[in-house]
């Protein structure tokens, strides 16, 4: 596991930090901002945008940090979120927080704390070769 994948999943298991704020706070160098200021950015976007029905929150919060560094770039912020979402759901089948939780079906897919690790090494293999 490398350094920013634990750091995420770290943030996370303190119980200080939702989904989202724990993928996005330990990335915040690559946006050029401080990670009080991202982890406020970052409250309403955990547990699939607080209602388990939309989006998982650590890729959300990946997607916050893809944003700030692509700044004016949409097509390359748009090309990463792609490529964000695209590795994950072929490695979990889903990206819906509900789903990857077994809500309705008693059988989780993913944990968080290994939903933030996968969004917090693809983030980390995207940033890399941008």
């Amino acid at each position: 596991m490398n350094n920013k994948v634990k750091s995420a999943v770290e943030k996370k298991q303190t119980g200080k930090y939702n989904c989202a704020q724990a993928v996005a706070c330990s990335f915040c160098e690559y946006a050029q901002i401080g990670e009080q200021d991202i982890r406020h950015a970052a409250l309403g976007l955990g547990a699939g945008m607080g209602s388990m029905e939309g989006t998982c929150g650590a890729l959300t919060g990946a997607g916050l940090i893809i944003g700030l560094v692509c700044k004016e770039d949409k097509p390359r912020a748009m090309g990463m979120s792609r490529t964000l979402m695209n590795k994950f759901l072929e490695r979990n089948g889903t990206t819906q927080c509900k789903q990857l939780k077994g809500v309705g079906t008693g059988k989780a897919i993913r944990s968080c704390d290994d939903c933030v690790a996968d969004a917090a090494e693809f983030l980390d293999e995207i940033l890399k070769t941008q």
